[in-house]
């Protein structure tokens, strides 16, 4: 982990304050575009979600009506009932994305895995820079509107599964995280901004409780609409 990963890591609570702990919770309230667009309306408009934090590993529960819970595991997604019985499940479920573009339907094993891959890499940021694998490096000012930012470039290795491989994020002069950019290869490298905002001191730890995601233009400058995702976080628990 660099200089600069660790100043951002820094502004959030600390890795030694991040790693006394090993799941964090939420009630998850999401809105947006995708969802309807992806044949999923619905579906995980009011849940909740926790993802570990020292490996890959995330649940949404209740999957709408569809499952008591969810399992993402990277290399998996399963759908399981209250008993604990696998409804459905799938080895290496991203290659069911290949030839997919935005307007692509997804089946529920697909929202699944979108979702879990997504929340993870959403509440380990920024702390996942210190994964092994994981660099980043510095890519200068950004100016956002009347704020000036500093945008860092992070790239994944392939032992972590994450819808773009190369990403970046947006820290403000407190070096608290403020937006991400990304790809979504699995939807046709549709281009992202997603801003995130509203933070929440939870057990020592720095958490922003709104996200806010639109299309973002080759300039890097983003549309105030359409809202492709919104997404609003409360009760949210380190454990």
């Amino acid at each position: 982990m660099n200089a600069l990963a660790q100043t951002i890591i820094d502004a959030h609570g600390g890795l030694t304050q991040w790693r006394k702990f090993k799941k964090i919770r939420a009630d998850l309230s999401q809105g947006g575009a995708l969802w309807s667009l992806k044949g999923q309306g619905g579906v995980l408009d009011q849940t909740s979600v926790t993802v570990a934090t020292d490996r890959q590993w995330a649940s949404h529960a209740p999957f709408g009506s569809l499952a008591a819970r969810t399992e993402f595991t990277g290399d998996t997604i399963s759908l399981v009932a209250e008993s604990g019985d696998i409804i459905e499940t799938t080895d290496a479920p991203r290659s069911s994305f290949d030839g997919h573009t935005l307007e692509t339907p997804w089946n529920s094993l697909q929202l699944a895995f979108f979702a879990g891959c997504a929340m993870w890499t959403y509440l380990n940021t920024p702390f996942v820079l210190a994964w092994p694998g994981v660099e980043c490096e510095d890519a200068g000012e950004w100016k956002e509107q009347d704020q000036i930012w500093r945008k860092v470039v992070v790239r994944y290795p392939d032992s972590l599964e994450v819808f773009s491989k190369v990403q970046a994020i947006y820290v403000d002069p407190d070096h608290l995280v403020r937006r991400l950019d990304y790809d979504v290869e699995i939807a046709g490298n549709t281009p992202g901004a997603h801003y995130v905002s509203d933070y929440a001191a939870v057990s020592g730890i720095l958490i922003p409780t709104k996200r806010r995601i639109f299309p973002r233009l080759p300039d890097g400058s983003s549309l105030p609409e359409p809202l492709v995702v919104s997404i609003d976080l409360s009760n949210i628990s380190l454990t």
